[in-house]
This record gives structure tokens, C-alpha cells and sequence, in this order.
């Protein structure tokens, strides 16, 4: 049996082929009864929209790739899930590659991985640099989320330094003074780690609080396990802060597990925040204090940014750097210091 075509449609919905394909693309200006007509055809006949031939068309393909450090991490896994939400809105095909943070990995993800199938990147780095970015010979359309690489790409993020200065001034306002950053990075740079530290580090000197770079502890990783690790060395050096930042819900997870594993009650002896407002934060004992970025804006405005510069709408504009909204979410982990 031959495949119904969109004549076939408009011959049995009794309207046009420009009012079907009106229809399939979702136009504001047709009547709902005429609408309704149209996807009862379009259902009775089994008739489906040629996806690739209208790419192909456009010599496009389609698809998109995103690549990301980890789907492991459940930051990642709730961001991919949006970006895919919203490329399908505009019959998009997202092709999701994990870089595992490997330079290598980056600089093929930015040449297409050497082929032609793609018609857009979004990569979340953990690896590139500036100059990766200046001196690709590619010209595959680009945009970055999170680390900030200054030049050569669109760029969308939440404000990372304000977002830890804001989550450490609400630890200052419960009266703790001992603070450790878990996941801090003490060292110039436009990375995520260093702008959180800023951050961290700003707050504590406009409460006239010493800092101490002894009180950010760098992890090889942002898992639970690296967190645990990290806070049971401190804990077994008889250090006894009052309040953990930690620079993702997964590394604060673990400082929980640590931090009861050591006796300590939290938020009574340790109040905890993290970073991302991932599912398991929600639902642990004591939930988890967040910054939550507005992930939903995140990928939508990445995919648009996208779409923008594979149209060639932009073609003559500069690299774009989208600030999206961030919020603190207070829960059971961060309350007051004992006595206040």
C-alpha cells in the first residue's frame, strides 16, 4: 500500500495542501474547526510528516548533537532531557554524547566528530580552553553551557559567583562562621569551581570574616563518593566547621553521609547547601538547601541560540553570553546555628 501523501490529507479533510501543512507546522491562523478536520485525516489515513526530506530540503539534516562530562550525574541527565524537549518542539533530533570531561573528546565534539551529520552543537565543557575555541578551523554552529570560555561561542549559564555568594551569605545570616567550599577551586580562571569560589570568598570578606584558602577543598570528582572522602579527611583531622557549601547536590549528598557517619547532626552541628536541585536532594534525610538553576531555561534558550545560528539569522553577531535565573531553594539541610 502506498504511503499517503499530504494531498491525500487535504483531499480527505477537504481543504487544501497549504492548510495541512499549515496544520503540521502548528500556524496560529487556522480555525480549530478546520484544525480538527485536518488530524482526524492525518490519523485515519496513518499519514506521517517527512522529517528528513524537509531537512534535506533545507541541506540540513536534523539533528543536533549535545555532549555533556557524565549522564551519570543527574544534573546532566535532567538537562538532557530538557534539551530534547525542546529540539522536538522544532522537529529536532538530538544526538547526546557523553565527553567524560576529556580534552579530546571536546575538540572532536567541536569539529562535528569528523563527519556531517550534525547541524549544531551544544557542549557542556569540562576540558577546552579559550584557545581551543579561537584557533578551531571548523565552522559547525556552537553553543557552551556552564564553563565560561570568554570568546568564540554563544555561551548560557546561571551567574555563578553570585549564585555562592548569595548560598554563603544565607549560611553568614544563620549565625555559622566556619564554612568549608566542597568542590572549590582557589585559582584564577573562568571555570565554574573558580567563580563559585569568587563567590564564596566575597561573601565571607563583606561579612568581615577571615578567609582561609585551607577552607576550599578541591575533589577529583563531583560524586558522592568524592564527597564523602573529602569531608571524612577533614573531619579525621579534628577540623569541626559549622557549614558545608558544596558545589553539587552529589558531593553535598555525601558530606551528609560523612558528617553522619562522624555523629554530627545536620543542620544542628553542620548546615549543608548544595548546587543543581537534583531529584535525590528532594527526597533525602535532611532534604537538601539548593542553588536551583532554571535548567528548563537553560536548554531553551540554548536550542534557540542554536537554531538562531544554524539558520544564519546571526551570522554577523558576536558571540552571545545568556545569564539565565538561578534561586536558592531553603530546605531541611541549612537552618540555624545552635543557639540562635
Amino acid at each position: 500500500m502506498a504511503r499517503p501523501r499530504i494531498k491525500d490529507v487535504a483531499r480527505r479533510a477537504g481543504v487544501s495542501e497549504k492548510t495541512v501543512s499549515n496544520v503540521i507546522n502548528d500556524y496560529a491562523h487556522v480555525s480549530e474547526k478546520t484544525r480538527s478536520a485536518v488530524r482526524e485525516a492525518i490519523a485515519e489515513l496513518g499519514y506521517r510528516v517527512n522529517l528528513a526530506g524537509r531537512h534535506l530540503r533545507r541541506g540540513r539534516t536534523g539533528i543536533i548533537a549535545l555532549v555533556v562530562p557524565e549522564l551519570t550525574i543527574p544534573y546532566f541527565a535532567e538537562l538532557a532531557t530538557q534539551v530534547i524537549r525542546d529540539a522536538e518542539r522544532r522537529s529536532l533530533t538530538v544526538l547526546v554524547h557523553q565527553s567524560k570531561g576529556s580534552h579530546e573528546h571536546e575538540l572532536a565534539a567541536l569539529d562535528g566528530f569528523g563527519f556531517d551529520f550534525t547541524d549544531g552543537l551544544i557542549l557542556s565543557p569540562l576540558a577546552l580552553t579559550t584557545q581551543d575555541i579561537a584557533e578551531r578551523t571548523g565552522t559547525l554552529p556552537t553553543v557552551l553551557l556552564g564553563e565560561y570560555l570568554e570568546e568564540g561561542a554563544d555561551h548560557v549559564a546561571i551567574d555563578n559567583e553570585l549564585a555562592a555568594r548569595e548560598a554563603t551569605e544565607h549560611l553568614l545570616a544563620l549565625g555559622r562562621r566556619s564554612i568549608l567550599a566542597l568542590g572549590g577551586r582557589d585559582a584564577p580562571g573562568t571555570g565554574t569551581a573558580e567563580a563559585r569560589t569568587r563567590g564564596f570568598r566575597a561573601a565571607l570578606e563583606a561579612a568581615d570574616i577571615r578567609y582561609d584558602p585551607a577552607d576550599v577543598l578541591p575533589v577529583p570528582e563531583y560524586r558522592i563518593g568524592d564527597g564523602v572522602a573529602a569531608l571524612r579527611a577533614v573531619l579525621a583531622a579534628g577540623r569541626r566547621p559549622d557549614a558545608v557549601l558544596c558545589y553539587n547536590d552529589l558531593l553535598a549528598l555525601g558530606a551528609l553521609r560523612a558528617l553522619h557517619e562522624a555523629g554530627l547532626r545536620v543542620p544542628a552541628d553542620v548546615a549543608a547547601i548544595g548546587f543543581d536541585d537534583v531529584e535525590a536532594g528532594r527526597f533525602s534525610v535532611p532534604s537538601l538547601t539548593t542553588v536551583a538553576p532554571d535548567k528548563a531555561a537553560v536548554a531553551r534558550t540554548a536550542v534557540e541560540l542554536l537554531v538562531r545560528r544554524i539558520e544564519g539569522g546571526s551570522r554577523d553577531d558576536g558571540p552571545r553570553n545568556v545569564v539565565v535565573p538561578h534561586r536558592l531553594l531553603v530546605r531541611e539541610s541549612a537552618g540555624p546555628a545552635p543557639g540562635r
